[in-house]
């Protein structure tokens, strides 16, 4: 198999694994243990379910650990098009990266207000569950931080394969544009906070970003790229 091709399957059947993970911790974990504005009932979801909420931080880890990989995979994959343009694509998912696992902290931090520690005691009960919903919830408001990086990754790699010439342009158009739904979102939520609901509708377009890894894994890329235009 021609060492590209190879480098794109191998991509795609790691964000595949990502997407997987993060439909677990993303959204069944959070639908299952958090209730929206009852710090009582999210509180006690924790505690009576704390084997689920810890795997579900297991799962974040081994995503921002696949993460790390493609970085690699993608500088290595377009780095034939544009080299400083793919520098750009991979500080960007690798500043993502960073922050999401920086984003762990409130969880754990949820964890340790639920632990029973003595020192916990100068807390009464629902000042902890208070606390533990407000971590959360911080948690939650990152998501649109690290959007922010991963948006300029999809619009630069987007640019990247459009011009390849060895992925098909489709692809590099469908990608500028869930970099833009991500910007979308993350700045809507930033500037226009009371119409986040409709901000969650624009954050259904983010499912077209299966398309991507599915071809990849598939299909992967012509055999030669062509030549580095910069040189």
């Amino acid at each position: 198999m021609n060492a590209n091709k190879k480098t794109a399957r191998i991509a795609g059947v790691l964000i595949l694994i990502t997407a997987v993970l993060a439909i677990f911790s993303m959204v069944y974990v959070p639908s299952t243990l958090i209730v929206p504005g009852d710090a009582a009932a999210t509180a006690n979801n924790i505690m009576a379910s704390e084997g689920l909420f810890r795997i579900g931080i297991a799962s974040d880890a081994v995503i921002f650990l696949i993460e790390i990989g493609l970085v690699v995979l993608f500088y290595v994959l377009l780095k034939p098009v544009n080299k400083t343009l793919s520098l750009v694509a991979a500080f960007a998912r690798l500043a993502m990266t960073i922050i999401q696992g920086i984003n762990l902290l409130n969880k754990f931090a949820a964890l340790l207000l639920l632990s029973g520690a003595g020192y916990l005691a100068a807390f009464e009960p629902d000042q902890l569950q208070a606390l533990v919903l407000l971590f959360l919830n911080a948690h939650e408001f990152v998501v649109h931080i690290w959007g922010l990086f991963f948006g300029l990754h999809l619009l630069v790699l987007g640019y990247l394969v459009y011009k390849s010439g060895y992925i098909p342009r489709i692809l590099g158009v469908l990608l500028v544009i869930l970099g833009l739904n991500y910007l979308t979102q993350s700045f809507g939520n930033f500037l226009l906070p009371k119409y986040e609901h409709i901000f969650v509708w624009v954050g259904y377009v983010g499912y077209f970003e299966l398309v991507w890894p599915l071809w990849l894994v598939i299909k992967g890329v012509k055999d030669q790229p062509r030549d580095d235009p910069a040189a």
